[in-house]
């Protein structure tokens, strides 16, 4: 029995490929498509293949002896299945599509259910299907309306009656036959059939509305292609661009997408062309200055039928000019091209004219003076400021056309040093052991410097970097120390005797020596020394990139008062 069913099934399939091998061939020969079902989705798709129908569904009908009895259908496991599909796009088409599944044999003896356990069907529908090309692979759907000629399990006759069918599937395309040959992997369907056999109380009479699963797989033939073939183009192009009358200009036309089984032709128009090939030539012997055009055309098709259907023509055009002489170029150099106020400096003007016409040279410049009038001339900074000058060269020839060219010279300034500071002087505290931090007589000569130095710099300042030595730092710091652990205690103020060396000489040039506060800078220095340093600071120059390591005194340190060693003892006794 399986042998007869897989026999059965290779003839069905052997069917399919045969039938559809005579459509594939014509729509071949009918068709001049160059691009390849590998390119584009197909036209028209055919199938045929085994199907596999399993109908579920009642049959409520009486028997001769007045017996109502209920019955139902069996699994059909021999079928075939074949359909075509028109596509009106890449996506979307119309299918119409057969189905037949093997009736039954007569069981001898046997009254019930003459067609035996497979019932008969067969199914006729059209409707739409929308399918999803990719690469190799193409799942689609469908939903179709038709009819369906169904055998009832009893003695019912087979009767056409309503078939409505909804499924999808999966194509795989193979590369044989140009990538034409497909192989569909599974298509599965959704089939609902209703069919009335007669009255139930006629003898098997009754309905039938049978829910169906149906499942097919085969063999799928690509014909056509959605995408129209390419249209021809054509471009062309004029070689050279531009020319003087009398030069030649060779037109060649470049033709896209022709297919070589077919005819082509060439055709030319404009001024002195001459060509009926993928080339052509314009004599420009006799022709005006001015922009000209080409148009070229190209036709495809069999011979004396050229350019009748769509995309079988193709127009392009190019231009080209002929032009007048050209007008002289020029080029400048000067040399040397950096020159002090008062210096000279040669300019070199080189012109050419194409057609070798007589030229003349005219010089001009944005500072100074120039002199001459053939290729080479002088220019002279006489008068003009530092800075960039532009010297500019004109030729012209005797046609009145001209050209000109500019070029640069820089006048440099001589250079000026930047103003620095100057480390005018340096006072000494070491003498005076009680009061280390006063400024001594000994230092008028020293601050009396710094004041003149003021004086006849209005727009200068000083800086006094107060210095202290060793033994100072390291009692300094002791007291830090101290303090630090004393912190839950008044906090006792420490004055660095560098900084209080700093103020009191400040403090001297504006008390004693009438110098403005604000131009005068207290700060601290890290040499080991009881002095005090004194700087003149220049407008412009900067004091902390010239003198480094020093630090501002802030307004907390105050200066002392310059009294003479023994002033408060005189004076309680004057008092008493």
């Amino acid at each position: 029995m399986h042998a007869r069913l897989w026999k059965t099934i290779g003839q069905f399939l052997a069917l399919g490929v045969v039938a559809t091998v005579p459509v594939a061939l014509a729509a071949q020969a009918a068709s001049s498509v160059k691009t390849s079902p590998a390119d584009s989705a197909s036209k028209w798709d055919i199938f045929a293949g085994y199907s596999y129908l399993a109908p579920k569904g009642t049959v409520q009908t009486t028997t001769p002896a007045g017996a109502s009895v209920s019955a139902d259908y069996k699994a059909v496991n021999v079928g075939g299945l074949f359909s075509g599909a028109y596509f009106f796009n890449k996506y979307v088409g119309a299918q119409v599509e057969f189905g037949f599944h093997q009736y039954g044999t007569q069981q001898a003896g046997n009254n019930v259910g003459t067609k035996g356990n497979n019932d008969g069907f067969t199914t006729a529908a059209t409707g739409l299907i929308a399918r999803f090309p990719t690469e190799n692979i193409t799942p689609f759907i469908h939903g179709l309306v038709g009819g369906a000629r169904v055998g009832g399990p009893y003695y019912q006759p087979d009767t056409w009656g309503v078939d409505l069918t909804a499924g999808g599937g999966l194509d795989y395309k193979t590369p044989f036959f140009g990538g034409r040959l497909g192989v569909r992997l599974f298509q599965v369907d959704y089939e609902y059939m209703h069919v009335d056999f007669g009255p139930q109380a006629q003898v098997y009479g009754g309905r039938a509305n049978i829910n169906a699963a149906r499942l097919s797989t085969g063999v799928v033939y690509h014909i056509g292609s959605i995408v129209p073939p390419p249209p021809v183009t054509l471009a062309l192009s004029a070689s050279p661009a531009t020319v003087y009358a009398g030069e030649p200009v060779t037109v060649a036309a470049t033709a896209s997408n022709l297919n070589p089984k077919l005819n082509a032709v060439y055709n030319y128009s404009g001024d002195g062309v001459k060509g009926n090939g993928a080339t052509a030539t314009v004599d420009t012997t006799n022709l005006a200055p001015g922009t000209y055009t080409v148009k070229g055309e190209v036709k495809e098709g069999k011979s004396g039928k050229e350019g009748l259907k769509p995309g079988q023509l193709a127009s392009a055009t190019a231009t080209y000019t002929v032009k007048q002489f050209e007008p002289p170029t020029v080029g400048v150099s000067v040399s040397p091209s950096t020159i002090k106020p008062g210096e000279s400096a040669e300019v070199t003007a080189a012109g050419v004219s194409p057609q070798n016409r007589p030229l003349t040279y005219s010089y001009s410049t944005t500072a100074g003076t120039i002199s001459g009038t053939g290729p080479k001339a002088t220019y002279s900074s006489t008068g003009a400021p530092a800075g960039v000058v532009t010297i500019t060269a004109k030729v012209s020839d005797d046609k009145g056309q001209t050209a000109t060219a500019s070029t640069d010279l820089t006048i440099v300034a001589p250079h000026v040093e930047a103003p620095r500071t100057q480390a005018l002087c340096t006072i000494g505290f070491s003498k005076d052991k009680k009061r280390p931090t006063r400024v001594d007589n000994e230092a008028k000569a020293c601050l009396d410097e710094v004041a003149l130095g003021l004086q006849r710099s209005a727009d200068a300042k000083a800086v006094v970097v107060g210095e202290s030595d060793a033994k100072e730092k390291a009692a300094i710091a002791k007291q830090e120390a101290a303090a630090a652990k004393k912190h839950h205690k008044k906090a006792v103020k420490i004055v660095d005797p560098a900084a209080q060396r700093a103020a009191n000489t400040k403090e001297y040039l504006v008390k004693d020596k009438g110098i403005d506060a604000a131009r005068v800078t207290a700060a601290t220095g890290t040499t080991d020394g009881k002095t005090a340093e004194n700087y003149l600071v220049p407008a412009g120059a900067d004091f902390a990139s010239d003198v480094k390591g020093t630090t501002p005194v802030t307004d907390t340190v105050k200066a002392q008062d310059r009294k003479p060693l023994g002033a408060k003892k005189h004076h309680k006794k004057a008092a008493k």
